[in-house]
């Protein structure tokens, strides 16, 4: 199998992720239609370009607010379950939607409400929906389904907003609102349908808030996501550019009609085709670290064309190519974030890049915008074109991961704690110190092999952690670290790795073979346990 050339196809062999497949591109599609129908049914209700422009941002602000708690809920959670709610709740919304406005009930804020509700249900099911993708097909096929999935959003951001015209023009808004409610039923079926392996649970589930520091404190602490984040920020900051201008190069410079835009949008999807079937070949032959460069350079080249170029003809090869830069770009980052963190943690990890992502295109959008209105779209443009250059070159110390799933799967080399008598698990914090004796001339080594140790302590729960040297004996050395509680230690064992095993080896090469290194484990006293008085 692992001399076998990877097929851009070879995702659909797996049936559960081929169906899911097929049923979210009808979802994307209902979402796009939604969308469009959304905006034109706010045209109709208000001429204030405030709220027209609020519909947008009813849309996406609760993916800023509930990214991260999302995260946290699909990794301590069954996600099968978890889609299947959320799915649910945008199938609702939707519904009354589609009847509110077939029968005319809907105002100006019902609309924004009813689009903050849909924002809700995306940001909730977005961290579940990615981490789900290594579940359902091999590691050698995942970078083939992260492409998959991305060609299957370029396919409906092409086919939503021209249907999406065709049914408003002929039926109205409310036509829009009910297909995207029917599309929701297409993914529930498939999860309903899906036997999914349910896993033992060795302990309680964790809760949402100490979930999320968990997340976090990995977040901060994991060098292969934080590549992963700063590479997609420098990139979507500049990119975002492109598909936040275009719509006035159609309208304002090339006076064109909406059929033109969808032609230009067309060329993306077809670009992004067109890359989802080249990229296992490309993969073979260059880095992820050079693919993600060259793309992002083919994408600058892009934006320098939207610059100055106003010949229709010319225009649609250039966005075919942006839809290849994109998907290329996108896809090498997702396989990335995808296989650099442990199952434990992955869809917070995800929370985490999906953030960064609209962040980024956020605030380019905003700023890009910003430029275009005190000066023009073409400078705009070219400067967009130069930041991307400029967070190409910042980003090169930043290599993307390049990690083997059996290096994060669970080492369980350390040995069982033991407690004298039984204690609350949720009893803490706990410290643990391990004692070292270390030569004298390896200290420096040693202290330097120690700042590897102290990132993989904080990224699998310790929210404290130091190092100490004896004074009366500099060859006795002494680590500590904190877990906030007995539960979430005994968690710790379990998320230790076997890269992370390596990392602990490396510095344990220096302990003195005669002496080993001594562990133990300290509580804080019981509630009950009376203090003793001076």
């Amino acid at each position: 199998m692992a001399n076998e050339k990877a097929s851009p196809w070879g995702a659909l062999n797996h049936s559960t992720f081929r169906w899911l497949w097929l049923a979210s591109i009808a979802s994307n599609i209902g979402t796009w239609m939604h969308e469009v129908g959304a905006g034109w049914l706010m045209t109709g209700l208000s001429s204030n370009p405030m709220h027209v422009a609020l519909v947008q941002v009813a849309g996406s602000a609760p993916m800023f607010l509930l990214a991260l708690p999302a995260g946290a809920m699909a990794d301590i959670v069954d996600k099968r379950r978890y889609l299947l709610g959320v799915q649910l709740w945008m199938a609702a919304v939707a519904t009354l939607l589609a009847v509110l406005t077939l029968l005319g009930l809907t105002t100006v804020w019902l609309l924004l409400g009813m689009t903050l509700a849909m924002g809700v249900g995306t940001a909730l099911m977005m961290p579940a929906w990615s981490a789900l993708t290594p579940e359902l097909v091999s590691k050698r096929d995942l970078p083939s389904a992260i492409a998959l999935s991305s060609l299957g959003i370029n396919v409906a951001r092409a086919l939503g907003p021209a249907i999406a015209g065709v049914l408003v023009s002929l039926s109205g808004p409310w036509a829009t609102f009910a297909l995207n409610a029917l599309s929701f039923f297409a993914v529930m079926v498939v999860l309903l349908t899906w036997k999914r392996e349910r896993q033992v649970a060795t302990f309680p589930a964790e809760r949402l808030l100490g979930a999320m520091r968990a997340g976090w404190r990995y977040s901060r602490a994991s060098k292969p996501l934080q590549a992963v984040l700063v590479r997609a920020a420098a990139f979507f900051v500049g990119a975002s550019a492109g598909m936040s201008l275009l719509p006035l190069i159609v309208r304002g410079e090339l006076n064109g009609s909406a059929s033109d835009f969808g032609l230009l949008l067309g060329s993306v999807g077809i670009g992004a085709v067109l890359g989802a079937m080249l990229l296992p070949k490309l993969r073979e032959r260059i880095s992820p670290n050079k693919l993600v460069a060259l793309a992002s350079a083919l994408y600058a080249l892009v934006l320098l064309a939207l610059a100055w170029v106003r010949e229709f003809a010319v225009l649609l090869p250039v966005m075919l190519l942006s839809g290849a830069a994109w998907i290329a770009v996108l896809s090498s980052l997702q396989i990335s974030a995808q296989t650099s963190v442990p199952d434990w943690v992955r869809a917070r990890a995800l929370s985490v890049y999906i953030l960064v992502f609209f962040g980024s295109m956020a605030a380019g959008g905003a700023l890009w915008g910003y430029v275009a209105s005190q000066a023009t779209i073409s400078l705009a443009l070219v400067a967009a074109a130069g930041c991307l250059v400029l967070g190409l070159l910042l980003t090169l110390h930043f290599p993307l991961p390049v990690t083997e799933s059996e290096d994060l799967a669970p080492s369980l080399h350390w040995p069982a704690p033991i407690l004298a008598d039984e204690a609350d698990l949720e009893r803490g914090p706990v410290m643990v110190t391990l004692q070292y004796d270390i030569a004298p001339e390896h200290a420096s080594e040693f202290r330097q092999a120690m700042t590897e140790v102290a990132r993989m302590r904080r990224r699998n729960g310790a929210f404290s952690w130091g190092l100490v040297q004896n004074s009366e004996n500099p060859r006795h050395w002494q680590e500590f670290f904190f877990d906030e509680s007995w539960l979430e230690h005994l968690r710790h064992h379990g998320r230790v790795t076997r890269a992370e095993q390596r990392i602990e080896a490396a510095a344990r090469h220096f302990q003195n073979p005669d002496v080993p290194v001594h562990i133990e484990h300290f509580l804080m006293p019981a509630k009950d346990v009376p203090h003793a008085t001076p």
